[in-house]
């Protein structure tokens, strides 16, 4: 009769490396790591990877509903620009190339009739304003009478020959760009606003 060949359980074995040495089952590599450790292994990069994909969508959903009322970035001095305030306006003026870059902050209950045109001397703004409105709301009106409403964040290209308004409690802030007095040709702007019927 034949005898029956006992193996141990595996637990228990022992595997010869090349030096001749035997090493426990319990020191052998990672690598030989059972089934289910190596898929929870896998499962988890996984994991990782999905979250990772998710996190800029998210961050931008978490921005999105966070609301912003007037960052301290938004008002810090701009380094490197020449800042002075005209008609209760705070003018920061940066050249950048051929042109030059401004932030102009307008306080609330700002009007260019009221605090700009004694400064200036024209009835109306004869500056055209090319740039981008970033927070705030502000009325443009232009001499045929025509009212034009801009609430940030929008861009925003003023014609010349225009009174203007702050609207509501909180400052108006406008990043422009210009030609000094080549703006208008420069940008290819009319040198007045007309108003063109619906």
């Amino acid at each position: 009769m034949a005898k029956k060949r006992v193996t141990r359980p595996a637990a228990r074995r022992s595997v010869k490396k090349k030096t001749g040495r035997t090493v426990p089952a319990a020191s052998r590599p990672a690598a030989r790591a059972s089934r289910g450790a190596r898929k929870a292994v896998r499962k988890q990069a996984v994991a990782r990877k999905s979250v990772a994909k998710k996190a800029p969508r998210q961050a931008l959903r978490k921005v999105a509903r966070t609301p912003v009322s007037r960052p301290s970035e938004m008002f810090a001095p701009v380094a490197g620009a020449e800042r002075r305030e005209i008609g209760n306006v705070l003018l920061e003026v940066g050249k950048a190339g051929a042109a030059r870059v401004k932030r102009m902050v307008y306080p609330a209950g700002f009007r260019w009739s009221v605090d700009m045109k004694p400064v200036v001397g024209t009835d109306l703004c004869m500056h055209a304003h090319v740039g981008f409105l970033v927070h705030g709301e502000i009325h443009i009106e232009y001499a045929d009478g025509c009212v034009v409403e801009h609430r940030a964040p929008q861009i925003v290209a003023i014609d010349p020959g225009h009174d203007g308004w702050v609207v509501g409690s909180e400052p108006v802030v406008m990043i422009e760009f210009d030609f000094e007095r080549d703006t208008v040709n420069r940008l290819g702007m009319p040198l007045m606003h007309t108003h063109e019927p619906a």
